[in-house]
């Protein structure tokens, strides 16, 4: 299974070489790496070696996403993760929105990640509930991208086909049912203003992990792409602090 289409100068994947903690980030549903870039950057300025996958169908054409399925975007994740842990002796990931929903399954499947970064991740979105029963082939107009700041601008498709919701909101299901397999620590990144993914979200992901250490920071001057938006500092800040913290905390089932 192949794109039809180039990549978009500026959403390409990237690996940004540092020390023996990695970083995977996940971008979201629609979006690109882009949209994690600056966050990815000041992340290895710190010396953490930083990895962040294109999702397969993403960043070309929005035609390119009718062919591909969630486990095609988990397993791109997956690979990601295996070969940043061969040569990092721990891995964090971060997520955002749909790449949260990612590192959760991830989290679930893969007990020795150290820890996962959750902004304004997707288990529960009521508003995309319609497209269960459209036609697949149809396609869907989208709404601009969801960002406070204004002179942000993220690289994401004007158009997405209905099939790809139906990918994404299966998806949702499925690690919704599964939270609690997830036991490293969680911090949540929370916008209490999201016109996307309802914030709510971020309180049931919470009280489901089966993790030991899971809390939330709340955001109150960004909107759903929060990584592109003001309180970026204070994302990556607090992402560090985290990271240093769980760094010191037992791999693997918390007791």
């Amino acid at each position: 299974m192949n794109e039809q289409y180039p990549v978009i100068q500026g959403a390409e994947a990237f690996f940004l070489k540092g020390g023996g903690t990695g970083i995977l980030l996940c971008h979201g549903f629609l979006g690109t790496p882009q949209s994690v870039r600056e966050l990815g950057e000041a992340l290895g300025k710190q010396g953490y070696t930083v990895s962040c996958p294109r999702l397969p169908g993403h960043g070309t054409h929005f035609k390119d996403l009718q062919p591909f399925s969630n486990e095609d975007w988990f397993q791109s994740v997956e690979q990601a993760y295996l070969e940043l842990k061969q040569t990092c002796t721990s891995v964090f990931v971060i997520g955002q929105s749909m790449g949260g929903t990612l590192s959760l399954d991830l989290a679930s499947r893969h007990s020795e990640i150290r820890g996962i970064a959750l902004i304004n991740p997707a288990i529960d979105i009521p508003q995309f509930e319609t497209y269960r029963s459209r036609p697949a082939h149809a396609y869907v107009t989208e709404d601009a991208p969801d960002i406070k700041k204004a002179d942000a601008v993220e690289i994401t498709y004007g158009q997405a086909p209905v099939k790809a919701y139906q990918q994404l909101l299966g998806y949702m299901d499925a690690v919704r049912a599964k939270l609690g397999e997830v036991h490293c620590p969680v911090v949540c990144f929370q916008s209490l203003e999201d016109h996307v993914v309802p914030p709510a979200n971020t309180d049931y992901i919470l009280g489901k992990v089966g993790s030991e250490h899971a809390f939330k920071h709340e955001l109150h001057n960004s909107y759903h792409i929060a990584s592109m938006d003001h309180e970026l500092d204070f994302i990556v800040a607090k992402s560090i602090e985290w990271i240093e913290q769980s760094s010191v905390l037992p791999a693997g089932r918390q007791a």
